[in-house]
Parts: structure tokens; C-alpha cells; sequence
């Protein structure tokens, strides 16, 4: 249980960009930071391992996952099929939720806060999916994020202003839920996916 906490909470400081691709996660640090033995600590690095977020380099440790192409569209692939879907079928979708998030997108946009732009749009999917109404969906959905948070990391780098492109999209997907017209913001979805996908690729294949 220890390990399943420690690599729940370094999951969470992964996605929120705490740890940028390529870091070390040096085990007597880690351990010391996390309150638990190196074996438990092990124990969680196998986790995150398994969620293709940390690589183990025999003789040098543990490093944070550095995305490639083939994972950027890997992941996109994935989310194209997954958001969609729960825009067209979920039960428990939450309109006023996500109207509310695509306005504090447009406010930290505003204010020039990227950092928040990139956050609150990582939350909207998030979102999207819990209305699913699947919890093993959700789960899967914020290990899809904490991955797509190390690519984003990538991109932010080369083009600060990287999410803001995304929040008209976010508008258009509400907008066609608050018109009870799921098929069309799916059919929003599954396009700004796509697009954002070759963006990605363009910012991370080229560096």
C-alpha cells in the first residue's frame, strides 16, 4: 500500500511538472522525501515504470521518461478514441463544470499565466473522462495525463503560449454539450486531438 501511495504522489508531482524529462530520481533523496525505505521506494519506481513515466538505466538509476514521436502518437491515438467516446456516451458528463474551466483558461490567458492555461486544460480532459461514468477509465485517463505532462513539458519549452491555441476548441466542445449535441462535440474532440497531435510532433520531433 506505501509503494502505491508514494508512486500515486509522485504521479501527481510528475504532472504537475514538478520533475521535467530527464531528471534523476536519485533513491536515497527520494526516500528520504517520500518517508519510506528504498525497498518500498523500489517498489513504487516499478509502478511508474509500468506507466512509462520513469526508465531504469542499468549502472546510472532512475530517470524520468523523455518522450519520443512514436509515444506522442501513441498516446494521441489512445485519447482520440478514449475522449471522444465519453463525449457521445458518458452519463455523468458535468456542462457546467467544464464551461466553468474553459473560463478560467481564458482568464489565466488573459493574465499571461500559461502555467495555469496548461493546467486547467490538463483538468478539462480530465473531466471529460471522468464523465464516463468508468473509474477504471479515469484512472487510465490520468496516467495517460502524467504522460502527456512530460510531452507537454517538451513543447512548452519551444512554444510558451502552447495550450492557449486549445481553449476555442475547449469553448466549441461545450458549446455543442450545452446544445445536447454530443456527437458534434466529439466529432470537436476527436479534431483538436488530431491537430494538437501533429503540433506535438512538429515541437518534439524537432528539437
Amino acid at each position: 500500500m506505501r509503494a502505491a501511495q508514494a508512486a500515486a504522489s509522485l504521479r501527481r508531482a510528475i504532472s504537475s511538472g514538478h520533475y521535467r524529462p530527464g531528471d534523476q530520481l536519485r533513491e536515497v533523496d527520494m526516500a528520504r522525501l517520500l518517508g519510506i525505505s528504498r525497498n518500498t521506494l523500489r517498489e513504487s519506481f516499478a509502478l511508474l515504470t509500468s506507466d512509462g513515466l520513469v526508465v531504469h538505466e542499468p549502472n546510472r538509476g532512475v530517470f524520468i521518461t523523455s518522450p519520443t514521436v512514436a509515444d506522442v502518437r501513441d498516446l494521441y491515438a489512445a485519447r482520440m478514441v478514449l475522449e471522444p467516446a465519453a463525449l457521445r456516451w458518458g452519463t455523468g458528463l458535468r456542462v457546467e463544470l467544464l464551461s466553468g474551466l474553459v473560463e478560467e483558461a481564458e482568464a489565466a490567458y488573459a493574465r499571461g499565466d500559461m502555467t495555469a492555461v496548461a493546467q486547467v486544460n490538463q483538468q478539462f480532459h480530465q473531466e471529460i473522462v471522468a464523465g464516463s461514468g468508468a473509474e477504471l477509465l479515469a484512472h487510465t485517463m490520468q496516467q495517460f495525463l502524467a504522460r502527456m505532462r512530460l510531452v507537454f513539458l517538451s513543447a512548452e519549452r519551444l512554444n510558451p503560449d502552447f495550450h492557449a491555441r486549445f481553449i476555442e476548441d475547449n469553448r466549441a466542445v461545450v458549446t455543442a454539450l450545452a446544445q445536447g449535441d454530443n456527437a458534434r462535440a466529439a466529432e470537436v474532440m476527436h479534431a483538436t486531438l488530431g491537430k494538437t497531435c501533429e503540433v506535438v510532433v512538429e515541437l518534439v520531433g524537432g528539437e
